[in-house]
């Protein structure tokens, strides 16, 4: 039985990466929710809000360590079964790596120890500090991470080095500064936002059901709703400018979400719902909402979103100039050391080079991709289409689920202004169901991320086929099931220990006593 190791690696590399990002949102959202908790703590004095810090606080810890232990695996792939990626981008993708490992990892870990062994060692004030700076050094965290990720879906700040065969940095201004990078990261910070907020909404409901820590949970939930509600609002906004986005940089992910095979007229409706059928290259039973999807992906009504097949068509033209940069490259390369380089080979890759990944998609038909029949160059081209059924439906997932907690958060945060969080169980109810939903939202929106970005790892400049490590098969699979193995283990670890810390409650800060003068008068009052 023959295994294609791309596909192997892929898969490889998206269980580590969604199971990582299980842990990732919460450990973002709660960062910051325990710093708001705390900081109403200082303010007003009044126990309760210690109480309710440091019973998140756990929650947050045990969450913050099964992240760092899945998120120290998956930068070891990039070296293992990503060896070519590694050796042609690693200037520019392992400097966010690297600033994120000894500036926001260590910051974060380390004022996480403060956090937890600081309540009597430090001033009320000084341990406010400690847990702002954990919350500053989890987001910085995902602020790196992006910025390398967003720098995969738009590659600049860079240049490709025909002499080292490899991108170097020509601007790192621009790379941190990446449009892409920063959109994405204030939506999967909202996200996380997001997670957190529910989370907290839903233990502190199932709190209210069942009778316990009556005060601690409805201050909880104040929080959260109020939180929950800022952050759903923001995703949505985000979301929207990622969007727009996509139709600048990657206009077969665009294409591809909302399975438009065809360009339509300005301004393009939005498909709300429908069945996409890649070999009839049609949506049936699709249901149009007009002129959304050209307003979220222009920002106007006259401006088309072309569709899949004239990007396939335009992705043709970019094959055959790459294999034209392609061929300049080589005669560059075969000019003996000393010797000048031909005139019109510079030229011709100086103009074409940008082109010269599209000729790499040919790899997975012929060596050298000069030799590329027409026949091949269609094939390559149509390698260009990610899968759009899986998109077309993430999608959705993600925007339906965004919607819902809107309606949900803001319901929250009208009862809570009115004091009545505890008069509908329905609705107590509905919030602890809807605990595991912003992971299903989050997670299809990863998938409309990257899967979006296939057939390139490194969008337009490196094919994911070309990337990967000459692994055999065997090693992928059992490296596979090994990793799912021991991240089941550890999922059930994280579970249960959630649960049993969720069961046993916090533990709450016994009422100052009361002097026996105050006591006395009360008595008389009574």
């Amino acid at each position: 039985m023959d295994f294609d190791i791309v596909a192997l690696s892929r898969l490889q590399f998206a269980l580590t990466a969604l199971y990582h990002f299980i842990f990732v949102p919460l450990t973002i959202g709660l960062s910051v929710i325990l710093a708001i908790m705390e900081t109403v703590y200082v303010m007003t004095n009044r126990p309760i809000w210690r109480d309710m810090t440091k019973f998140w606080g756990v929650l947050f810890g045990i969450n913050f360590a099964m992240g760092v232990a899945t998120g120290i695996v998956m930068e070891f792939q990039f070296g293992m079964n990503w060896s070519y990626y590694s050796h042609y981008v690693g200037d520019i993708f392992g400097a966010p790596l690297a600033i994120e490992g000894l500036m926001a990892f260590f910051l974060e870990a380390t004022f996480v120890g403060l956090f937890f062994f600081g309540w009597d060692k430090l001033s009320k004030r000084g341990h406010l500090i400690t847990t702002w700076l954990v919350a500053i050094g989890s987001n910085f965290s995902a602020l790196w991470i992006l910025i390398a990720n967003g720098w995969m879906q738009n590659p600049v700040g860079a240049a490709f080095n025909p002499q080292t065969m490899r991108m170097e940095v020509t601007d790192f201004g621009a790379v941190l500064t990446n449009p892409v990078a920063q959109a994405k990261f204030v939506h999967t910070v909202s996200a996380g936002y997001t997670a957190a907020a529910i989370f907290v909404l839903g233990i502190s409901a199932w709190y209210l059901l069942k009778g316990r820590h009556v005060q601690l949970a409805k201050r909880s939930m104040t929080v959260a709703a109020s939180f929950g509600l800022a952050a759903t609002l923001s995703v949505v906004v985000l979301g929207d400018e990622s969007g727009y986005l996509s139709s600048e940089h990657q206009k077969m992910k665009l294409a591809a979400i909302e399975a438009m095979w065809t360009t339509e007229p300005a301004p393009a409706a939005f498909t709300a719902i429908g069945f996409p059928d890649a070999k009839a290259r049609e949506t049936h039973y699709a249901v149009h909402i007009p002129m959304v999807m050209g307003l979220i992906g222009t920002r106007s009504l006259t401006t088309e979103i072309p569709g899949i097949e004239q990007l396939v068509d335009r992705g043709e033209l970019l094959i055959q100039d790459g294999i034209k940069a392609y061929d300049a490259l080589q005669t560059i390369r075969s000019v003996a050391p000393g010797s000048p380089v031909p005139q019109e080979a510079k030229d011709v890759f100086e103009s074409k080079g940008q082109s010269m990944g599209y000729a790499l998609l040919l790899k997975r038909y012929v060596d050298d991709p000069r030799q590329a029949t027409p026949e091949q160059i269609r094939k390559a081209a149509l390698d260009t289409v990610p899968p759009v059924g899986p998109l077309f439906w993430s999608f959705r997932v993600m925007v339906g689920l965004g919607m819902f907690f809107i309606l949900l958060t803001g319901t929250f945060f009208v009862l809570s202004t009115r004091r009545t969080l505890d008069k509908h169980r329905w609705l107590l109810k509905l919030a602890v169901f809807a605990i595991p939903l912003p992971w299903v939202a989050i997670e299809a929106g990863w998938i409309v991320a990257e899967v979006g970005r296939q057939p390139w790892v490194i969008e337009g400049v490196l094919p994911t086929a070309v990337a990967v490590s000459n692994l055999g098969a065997t090693t992928l699979l059992i490296t596979i099931a090994g990793f799912a193995a021991i991240y089941t283990v550890l999922l059930i670890i994280e579970m249960k220990l959630m649960l049993k810390a969720i069961r046993k409650g916090p533990e709450e800060t016994a009422p100052a006593p009361v002097p026996a003068a105050a006591a006395a008068i009360r008595t008389q009052r009574a």
